[in-house]
């Protein structure tokens, strides 16, 4: 994957309301298991959908960079990362510098 934006599915879990990520085969809690879509994103989501298995799914832009898969839109990446209002609740409570991820 090169630095150019794809295209990556988000949604809820709809039993613990997690944010997920479409991995290619399932949903994943972690951002970095997202795999480029490669298929009918909306197909996916009816799917899924209707397999009970995700809510509010949509496609999102995303890139990779250093760190790995980063939402493209800053609403994306906060979901990404996880609870903003106590950091040690987030997806990388031992990283002084996720905060300036998001920006």
């Amino acid at each position: 994957m090169s630095a150019d934006r794809f295209k990556i599915l988000t949604g809820n879990d709809l039993l613990t309301g997690d944010v997920t990520w479409w991995t290619g085969s399932g949903w994943s809690t972690a951002v970095n298991d997202a795999a480029p879509l490669t298929d009918d994103g909306a197909a996916i989501i009816t799917a899924e959908e209707r397999a009970q298995r995700v809510v509010s799914a949509y496609v999102i832009d995303a890139t990779r960079d250093a760190q790995g898969i980063r939402p493209a839109h800053i609403k994306d990446r906060v979901r990404a990362l996880g609870p903003t209002v106590r950091l040690d609740l987030s997806h990388r409570p031992h990283d002084p510098a996720a905060t300036a991820w998001i920006a």
